[in-house]
């Protein structure tokens, strides 16, 4: 029997003080994609990460875009990205033309394997081809090992971009994620920590290549009082309003980290004596935000896959994921290069992503928690 109340994956979760900026915008009429909320958005991001400088955009993908065209990034460079991801990480390489080579993940933290980028960048050199950027993504609000990739990059004169769409508010050691690179980039989509409805931010420690990121992102309009233009720009501004929801959700930020690494220690208790389910790592390289929960199940210890365990679920009306499919077995980039040992494969065989939300009670966890435990030992 399915329950009347959904339980949702990771929605939105509205503290009620965004209304105060968002009635401002409107009593001062700021409902132009631009205004005073985004100077502050970008502004308190800053503070938050101790990121130099930043630029509101219209979603991580764009800010993504953005940085690698401000980077130098064309036609037959070759871009080295986390193969565990969303594909939103990656398309932005197709945009600018130039070739995507896939780098496995780990597993001791399901992001990027230091060592398999290393072999991707040698092999680019062996070739003839130009190494030129690093996306390198902090998956499910897990740091990655950035230090050690910062200093491959560094090595190899090449440009890294830190996709942390999810994962504001993580840590890699003391520094936040996102601030290490030469950009950083962050989502506030729907499900994400924090949210603005859509959006997304760009940071950068280089003034100048974050203003070329501004620029482009106006259409790059040059500075006359007609419309000229020298460069071909793009429509990801912000808008104000989005901004101002923003700068409300910014306030109960590290409230909603707090609630999420709450929630994966519940979801640890309750799975910890069950030996064909483990949580996915945590902490490895520093604090996780610990935006959603995962599990992985071994089929051989309790009969069911994580598929099983999905559809029961969605009976109850409980939504839960599979983990990202890794992009090498996506159709539209099944003849790309892959640098892997088969760690995302084995990780999407056997993953599943619970729900997460920051306004669920104990209550519901402990049933969803239940519920995945039956399952499995119905077997």
């Amino acid at each position: 029997m399915r329950e009347n109340v959904r339980i949702y994956l990771s929605p939105p979760h509205m503290s009620g003080i965004e209304m105060t900026h968002v009635n401002k915008a409107f009593e001062t009429n700021w409902i132009a994609p631009t205004g005073p909320d985004i100077v502050e958005f970008e502004k308190e991001v800053c503070r938050y990460t101790g990121a130099a400088h930043a630029v509101a955009l219209s979603s991580g993908t764009a800010a993504i875009h953005l940085a690698l065209k401000a980077g130098g990034v064309g036609a037959g460079d070759d871009v080295y990205c986390s193969n565990f991801t969303f594909a939103g990480t990656v398309f932005p390489v197709e945009y600018c033309g130039a070739n995507l080579i896939l780098v496995d993940c780990e597993m001791k933290s399901w992001n990027m394997d230091p060592e398999m980028l290393r072999e991707a960048i040698d092999n680019s050199r062996k070739t003839g081809h130009t190494p030129k950027a690093v996306v390198l993504v902090h998956l499910y609000g897990q740091s990655a090992d950035t230090a050690e990739i910062l200093k491959i990059c560094n090595d190899n004169g090449v440009l890294l971009i830190e996709d942390a769409a999810e994962s504001l508010g993580a840590y890699n050691g003391n520094l936040a994620t996102g601030t290490m690179g030469d950009f950083g980039i962050y989502s506030f989509n729907g499900n994400k920590i924090i949210t603005t409805s859509g959006g997304g931010m760009l940071v950068g420690r280089n003034k100048d290549m974050v203003e070329t990121v501004r620029y482009l992102s106006t259409q790059a309009r040059d500075p006359f009082p007609y419309y000229e233009h020298s460069n071909i720009g793009y429509n990801y501004r912000m808008s104000n309003i989005l901004a101002a929801i923003g700068r409300g959700q910014m306030m109960v930020l590290e409230k909603r980290i707090q609630r999420r690494r709450e929630i994966f220690r519940l979801y640890s208790d309750l799975f910890s004596k069950e030996k064909g389910i483990t949580m996915m790592p945590n902490d490895c390289y520093g604090r996780s935000n610990c935006w959603l929960s995962c599990i992985l199940i071994d089929d051989e210890k309790t009969g069911k896959k994580p598929e099983d365990i999905r559809l029961e679920l969605e009976e109850m009306n409980i939504e839960s994921r599979p983990l990202w499919k890794p992009m090498h077995l996506q159709p539209v980039f099944k003849s790309y290069p892959v640098f892997s040992q088969g760690v995302s494969d084995e990780l999407f065989k056997k993953g599943l992503c619970l729900p997460s939300g920051t306004a669920m009670d104990n209550e519901t966890i402990s049933r969803v928690a239940t519920l995945v435990l039956d399952s499995v030992n119905r077997g």
